[in-house]
């Protein structure tokens, strides 16, 4: 593989023979979590793949094993309109059909799973987890509501289990075993393959016909994008009446507890 570009907190790199590329957030140290640095070169990533003919299947997945992402860095600074209607979340444009890229993406999940990383992984086509990968969401556990989260993984599991981990917040983690069996997960690979495993599959659907593979992808979106986009409005004031003081939120951070159950 060559590397076409990608600083900062982002590394893309493509395979010009297979026509698929990788798109790795690069900040391991970080647990992967999203500055707003990296939020920006996710956008300009997926926009520059618009125009790049020779790209025709992505795979997304981080850096180390400890986690793929674990959503919004929190030491990002992002100010808030004082309105209950209208909030500015620096997520809402990381993923591939926010930015209008209908090539077809597959997520690689190693480690941790959480919060903001479902605005990635709810964009993908499927998902490709090493058994070692966990998926919770902890947004309730600190005071914040767990919106555009939730409303990505209606789209994906049984609205049961997207209750369940909404819910339980940091108490409760699913396994990549138990995120297969409820539909998020479409294959569940030994520690440390999933990326060569998705790369795998992103190869075979980039050597069928485009026109073919982007009208599929952009079918399957259409089957759940207005349910997706209703629910979306919704999201800003139940976030804005619904999270707590920052100040709140960050003693509760602080507080947080470590010990959870995996199932």
């Amino acid at each position: 593989m060559t590397t076409p570009g990608g600083t900062g907190g982002l590394r893309v790199t493509a395979d010009k023979d297979s026509g698929v590329a990788v798109l790795t957030l690069d900040r391991p140290a970080r647990l992967n979590a999203i500055d707003l640095t990296t939020a920006a070169e996710l956008a300009a990533a997926w926009r520059e793949f618009r125009f790049d003919d020779s790209v025709r299947a992505v795979v997304v997945t981080g850096a180390g094993a400890r986690a793929f992402c674990t959503g919004l860095d929190r030491d990002a600074d992002v100010p808030q309109p004082n309105s209950p209607y209208m909030i500015d979340d620096p997520l809402i444009s990381i993923g591939p059909k926010a930015n209008d890229l209908w090539k077809p993406v597959v997520a690689a999940v190693n480690g941790m799973a959480c919060g903001g990383a479902f605005y990635l992984i709810g964009e993908a086509e499927f998902v490709v987890a090493d058994e070692s990968a966990t998926f919770f969401d902890p947004h309730t556990t600190y005071g914040m509501v767990s919106a555009y989260e939730s409303i990505y993984l209606a789209q994906r599991m049984p609205p049961g289990e997207v209750a369940r981990m909404a819910l339980m917040g940091n108490a409760e983690r699913i396994s990549a075993r138990r995120a297969y069996e409820v539909g998020l997960v479409s294959e569940v690979t030994a520690p440390g393959e999933a990326v060569e495993a998705a790369v795998r599959s992103a190869a075979v659907i980039a050597s069928y016909p485009v026109e073919a593979v982007q009208g599929t992808v952009r079918a399957c979106w259409a089957a759940k994008e207005a349910a997706r986009a209703h629910a979306f409005a919704q999201a800003p004031h139940l976030i804005a009446l619904g999270n707590l003081p920052s100040e709140r939120q960050a003693g509760l951070f602080t507080a947080r507890r470590s010990a959870f159950r995996t199932r």
